[in-house]
């Protein structure tokens, strides 16, 4: 059966038409070395450090540093926020509290700032232009001054979140601070700290899982 115009034709004995076609082989990118600011060593496991830090407490919410894992290069710190349960009205939105992309003026206050800093002053926070780290990096590019806090992991929902965070390089010996302010649920800016050694001793322990190779970062 065939027609012109608006009608539709059914074509006999054609079986093959969506049949798939011969590809060609993959291509396989070039194997680029991770940078060591931009994450977690692949060959490795870290060593955990136990750590328990609520950094705020109020009538609904808290936040709080459960645990650390050290690795040769950084480490890594786990972010937890919990929250009593809330109207629809005021429904915790933590995946954009966490994760602000603005460039241009001060953060909304329903943005949770959170960072780390080290003995001799070096900051960083999750406020930093992180993106503009995680454009393709020539591997001969020197790393970003200064410490890089890069959010790794997260999941929750609107009552439980944890968020953790990648802090390069290894702090230096000394207090090491963890700072929140959040606005929004009435986080004033608080700090705590721990000593630093403790993470670093850890981190000297970090065992490389098989030898170095080439394209290995």
């Amino acid at each position: 059966m065939r027609c012109v115009g608006d009608a539709v034709w059914k074509e006999e004995g054609v079986q093959d038409f969506f049949e798939l076609r011969p590809t060609r082989a993959a291509r396989q990118p070039p194997t680029v070395p991770r940078p060591a600011w931009l994450g977690p060593p692949e060959d490795s496991l870290g060593v955990v450090v136990p750590l328990r830090l609520v950094l705020a407490r109020t009538a609904d919410l808290a936040v709080a540093i459960l645990g650390v894992t050290a690795y040769r290069s950084g480490f890594t710190f786990a972010l937890a926020i919990r929250r009593r349960a809330a109207g629809e009205d005021d429904a915790l939105d933590a995946h954009r509290a966490l994760h602000w992309l603005g460039r241009q003026g001060p953060p909304p206050p329903e943005v949770l700032r959170v960072g780390v800093q080290f003995a001799d002053g070096q900051r960083a926070t999750n406020l930093d232009s992180w993106w503009d780290y995680l454009a393709p990096q020539d591997p001969g590019q020197a790393p970003p001054a200064g410490p890089v806090l890069l959010p790794h992991n997260g999941r929750g929902g609107e009552r439980v979140w944890d968020q953790s965070y990648w802090v390069w390089p290894l702090p230096p010996a000394g207090p090491l601070s963890f700072v929140v302010q959040w606005p929004a649920q009435g986080v004033p800016l608080t700090r705590a700290g721990v000593e630093a050694v403790g993470i670093v001793q850890a981190a000297a322990q970090d065992e490389r899982l098989w030898p170095q190779g080439p394209g290995d970062g």
